[in-house]
């Protein structure tokens, strides 16, 4: 029976942060330290699914690779686990010990659509303090330019960031900071200082607004083990953002 020890698995955990969030919140507190120095955070402006190309069918594959090559390190966690489990002779499979599989769907999907809405206003509210407050860059959700496959890119782009960040930062940090011997507020508390942090880029609005939403979502996972209903209501909101923006133009601040 092999079972990992806290060394392995802290080794394990930074490099999955090392290439996942954990590097985006480094870049992002260099982004925000660059955009303070040049000039007051509320005339910065934070730019997300940018144009990689004026060729559209090179813009197309680069968007592409981009959201393929952001899900390897999901794939990795759920690698680890999987392998771990079954040297410790567990039953059942990593995506059901983090609740991301499709036992209930329906129930899934009205959960996350629910948090989505409870979210959703005072996201926006939360940003249109920050950009009061000159604490809050502009943000742009979708800088992609308009062709017949921004729509669809765009909701991949949502989808992407939502399984990446509550399946890393929530299911997956929550299981190896218990092993570690943290409590559950730690955890919790330290998962939602990562997630606000890889937001800073966009000001410090965002950040505080993500980092209250990791703590209800890390806190709801607690309860439920279950991070499906996370990543639809964290997909939805992005896809509102992302999409509504590139249709009607509207600076919504949601990433």
């Amino acid at each position: 029976m092999l079972v990992p020890s806290r060394r392995r698995l802290r080794l394990e955990v930074l490099i999955v942060l090392g290439l996942s969030l954990g590097q985006s919140a480094v870049y992002s507190v260099v982004q925000l330290l660059d955009k303070m120095t040049r000039a007051p955070l509320s005339e910065a402006t934070s730019t997300l699914n940018r144009s990689q190309s004026p060729r559209e069918y090179f813009d197309l594959t680069y968007q592409l690779l981009d959201i393929a090559f952001a899900l390897v390190p999901v794939m990795l966690v759920f690698y680890f686990l999987s392998v771990q489990r079954q040297g410790a002779g567990e039953d059942g499979s990593a995506f059901k010990k983090f609740g991301f599989n499709l036992e209930r769907p329906g129930r899934d999907a009205l959960q996350g659509l629910g948090l989505a809405a409870l979210i959703g206003l005072p996201s926006l509210a939360l940003y249109a303090a920050g950009r009061a407050l000159g604490i809050t860059t502009s943000i742009i959700p979708s800088g992609l330019d308009a062709y017949w496959w921004t729509v669809p890119v765009l909701i991949l782009s949502a989808i992407r960031h939502a399984i990446v960040e509550e399946v890393i930062v929530v299911a997956y940090l929550l299981d190896r900071f218990g092993k570690f011997g943290w409590s559950t507020p730690v955890a919790i508390a330290l998962s939602a200082m990562l997630r606000g942090t890889y937001h800073l880029y966009q000001g410090f609005g965002p950040f505080l607004g993500n980092a209250i939403m990791g703590v209800l979502f890390a806190w709801l996972y607690t309860r439920t083990r279950r991070v499906l209903p996370l990543v639809v209501a964290h997909a939805l909101l992005d896809i509102v953002a992302f999409v509504g923006f590139s249709l009607f133009g509207n600076a919504v601040g949601l990433g």
